[in-house]
């Protein structure tokens, strides 16, 4: 089994805590030779601003390829591809493209007026410049708004076929749930890479809050699990071992990439990583006043 290409998600920071935080996680985690790292908008598209300073540091104070995350919310049509310029003009050369969460305060996203109506019509603006390599979303559970999961998986096809090089999927917890949709994936004629979402989880609690909000499933023996380790104290040591055997049977299945959900934490993504057999090189000290 060969050692997986591997690649991790920040968010921005929107405090002073918050930001030493991320070049805490950013110093962790870029010794382990990510193939990209993504930086995340803000629900609703909050933190454009501060999501572009943060991949335009990342970028230089780590020589790390940075994938910056672009959404359709609350934006023109000329604002977000000025952002796609900007980005460009930075050195950024990837673009992870999504409708993006409804904004804060709404129940369903809402085209603006004047801005794309889909993840499928901003994948094909920002492949007509020829600037970017395009990774997208996918669901090996069916998306809130999907009908199931064969709707997800021509949605896909669409986003492909836009221009998307690559999808990285929503996390899940149980590996064949991966496969069967990687199966249907290919069953409907995607060929793309898609690489699994992994979520470290620092917190059971929080982990099934995210599952909820995004309509992955949460099974009973996991949560029963999580449960009787959190009663024993065990909890970190249970999460490291369901997170590296999830990672085993994902590559003992033909996967070659792995795409970790940090949430700015990097212990567990950092120990899970190491288990998967990469070691860390070393890599220059973050000067923060750089950054602040």
């Amino acid at each position: 089994m060969a050692t997986p290409r591997i690649s991790f998600e920040f968010f921005p920071p929107q405090t002073l805590d918050a930001s030493f935080r991320l070049w805490e996680t950013v110093q962790a985690l870029a010794p382990m030779q990510p193939e990209f790292v993504s930086v995340t908008y803000g629900a609703g598209g909050t933190t454009r601003k501060l999501t572009h300073e943060a991949v335009t540091a990342i970028g230089k104070n780590y020589g790390l390829n940075v994938a910056a995350h672009l959404t359709c919310v609350d934006a023109t049509r000329a604002e977000t591809m000025e952002i796609a310029a900007a980005y460009a003009e930075a050195g950024v050369t990837e673009i992870v493209a999504l409708r993006g969460d409804a904004p804060k305060g709404a129940e369903r996203f809402t085209a603006h007026p004047d801005g794309f109506a889909s993840s499928v019509e901003l994948i094909e603006a920002l492949a007509a410049t020829g600037k970017f390599k395009l990774r997208v979303g996918a669901y090996p559970e069916p998306h809130p708004d999907a009908a199931d999961s064969l709707a997800d998986v021509r949605w896909l096809k669409r986003k492909i076929d836009a221009g998307a090089t690559s999808a990285i999927t929503q996390f899940f917890f149980d590996a064949d749930t991966f496969f069967r949709f990687r199966d249907l994936c290919v069953k409907e004629g995607i060929t793309a890479p898609i690489i699994p979402g992994i979520l470290p989880i620092t917190s059971w609690a929080g982990a099934k809050k995210f599952a909820l909000r995004c309509g992955s499933d949460v099974p009973a023996r996991l949560d029963e699990a999580f449960t009787t380790a959190a009663r024993d104290g065990r909890e970190e040591l249970y999460a490291l071992a369901h997170c590296t055997q999830l990672c085993d049977n994902l590559l003992q299945g033909g996967v070659e990439d792995l795409h970790f959900y940090t949430l700015n934490r990097p212990h567990l993504t950092r120990e899970v990583v190491r288990a998967l057999g990469i070691q860390p090189e070393l890599v220059p000290e973050l000067v923060l006043e750089k950054v602040a």
